[in-house]
């Protein structure tokens, strides 16, 4: 009996994750990005279908709450997310706008949006694409193998070169990340807010509005000892 493990899957997404690196640099300008228009008062819609609608959840989750350290929470939505307008569009108007509706409805000249496919074919991503695009926003995505059309129907895409799907979603929970943690240290020097006080860098060098929130976050909780605080019964 042959009892030896099948490491394919693994195999497949080492190889995968050496090629992945090569995106570190486009990682790293769209979380700066991001934190400086967020700062700034923009939001992120991010949307997806199945395994990456999980994905999309997931990016909002970490910038509304937290990623590692407690800072200010920022605006995020995953579209998905609101089922009764999900269900209640594609009953009226068609799976197709599901994404391009709330697109319409949220978005506004200067928002970013995200969008994850490992096809990078879904027509109702491919319209959320176009809707945003008309409002001024910036488009943003996360594909499989180039070249695809939601590649080309983005401002920029971030394609991971992989023959399997779950591959792909796995170097997308990478991507989304190690976004997060561009996002937060840029958040944390302080460049995001000095750029969101009057829309230019400081020359001072001192913390920004954003960066001085984040200090008193993370005061949130302490006692003036600086000792955490014991929760309280019922809480976890």
């Amino acid at each position: 009996m042959n009892t030896a493990t099948d490491t394919t899957h693994c195999d497949d997404l080492a190889k995968a994750l050496e090629a992945f690196r090569d995106h570190a640099p486009l990682i790293e300008r769209w979380g700066t990005e991001l934190a400086r228009r967020l700062c700034s008062g923009a939001r992120l819609l991010v949307a997806g279908n199945g395994g990456s609608a999980a994905q999309a959840q997931h990016l909002t989750a970490e910038l509304v709450g937290r990623y590692r350290d407690d800072r200010p929470p920022f605006s995020a939505l995953a579209l998905h997310a609101d089922t009764s307008s999900t269900t209640a569009i594609a009953n009226d108007y068609g799976v197709q706008e599901v994404f391009a509706r709330q697109t319409a409805a949220h978005g506004r000249p200067g928002d970013v949006l995200l969008l994850l496919s490992t096809s990078g074919a879904s027509a109702n991503l491919l319209s959320a694409a176009e809707r945003a695009h008309r409002l001024g926003m910036t488009v943003w995505a996360l594909t499989g193998r180039s070249p695809n059309p939601l590649q080309l129907g983005a401002d920029e895409s971030l394609c991971v070169d992989a023959p399997v799907a779950a591959t792909v979603q796995e170097l997308h929970l990478v991507a989304v990340h190690m976004l997060c943690e561009t996002f937060d240290r840029a958040v944390e020097n302080g460049e995001a807010g000095r750029a969101a006080a009057d829309g230019t860098p400081a020359a001072d060098g001192k913390p920004g509005v954003v960066g001085r929130l984040v200090g008193r976050a993370r005061t949130v909780g302490r006692t003036t000892t600086g000792a955490p605080v014991a929760p309280r019964k019922g809480q976890a």
